[in-house]
């Protein structure tokens, strides 16, 4: 599943990390560059690319498999470390960030402690920065077909689906406002919520490859989960000519501790 996922998952846009990292305080008298503490890296998908802008990242990922891609993934850069521990068990050691994202992954880290944690782990004024992808089904040519293609799963996805499911309602609809505790309450103050549409193709296979990297799309019974992937191939190979494009919205909550 880690090769699966960080074949399939895409990035995050470059203006996001530049915001990121301008919103952050920057690093004290005696230190070269910020330090970004990251929960949840994965495969190193966002990693990658705050490493790049020269920054030192301290990866928290709780599976092994995914671990040992994100440090594949980053060999080229002296400046990552990926420790594979939970967040909610992993100790700073006395070393404090200027800043700690997430990337798709918050939602998953046990409320109240995550915050408490990441508070912790902050330097003064230091910033929280939590984002995620999300497809715009209205702004896809293929998500009616997409959606009778579904019809006959759809009771299997319940009344929550998650974000592959090609419904026409707002994407954040269907997956809450995982920045919500992002308020005084637990020590932190909130910016407006900022938001970045950009473009992404894929080919048959590979849009296959991406719905099966999903939770509501892998607990699906063998049967239908095969005759749902028919079932979307057959659409992108004929009212797609073998490719589909998703327009991304990457919301993103920016928050400074307080």
């Amino acid at each position: 599943m880690a090769e699966l996922y960080d074949r399939s998952r895409p990035s995050y846009p470059s203006e996001l990390v530049d915001a990121v990292l301008a919103f952050a305080p920057p690093a004290p008298a005696g230190v070269e560059a910020q330090r970004v503490l990251e929960v949840g890296p994965g495969t190193g998908k966002a990693t990658v690319l705050f490493a790049d802008r020269g920054v030192s990242v301290v990866g928290v990922e709780p599976s092994a498999d995914m671990a040992a891609l994100a440090r594949r993934n980053c060999a080229g850069f002296p400046c990552v470390w990926i420790e594979q521990s939970e967040f909610e068990r992993w100790h700073p050691g006395g070393a404090q960030f200027e800043v700690v994202i997430c990337a798709q992954a918050w939602h998953w880290i046990a409320p109240g402690l995550r915050m408490e944690k990441a508070r912790q782990a902050l330097v003064e004024h230091g910033a929280l920065a939590l984002f995620w992808n999300r497809p715009l089904w209205d702004a896809c040519a293929l998500a009616a077909p997409l959606r009778e293609a579904y019809a006959p799963t759809v009771p299997e996805f319940g009344s929550t689906p998650g974000p592959m499911y090609p419904a026409s309602a707002d994407p954040r609809s269907s997956w809450g406002d995982y920045g919500r505790d992002l308020d005084p309450e637990h020590g932190f103050a909130r910016e407006p919520i900022r938001r970045y549409d950009w473009l992404c193709e894929y080919a048959t296979g590979e849009y296959l490859e991406l719905i099966q990297t999903h939770s509501d799309h892998i607990v699906l019974p063998e049967r239908e989960r095969h005759a749902l992937l028919a079932a979307v191939a057959t659409v992108i190979d004929g009212a797609g000519g073998g490719q589909i494009t998703l327009t991304y919205r990457t919301y993103l909550w920016l928050a400074r501790r307080l």
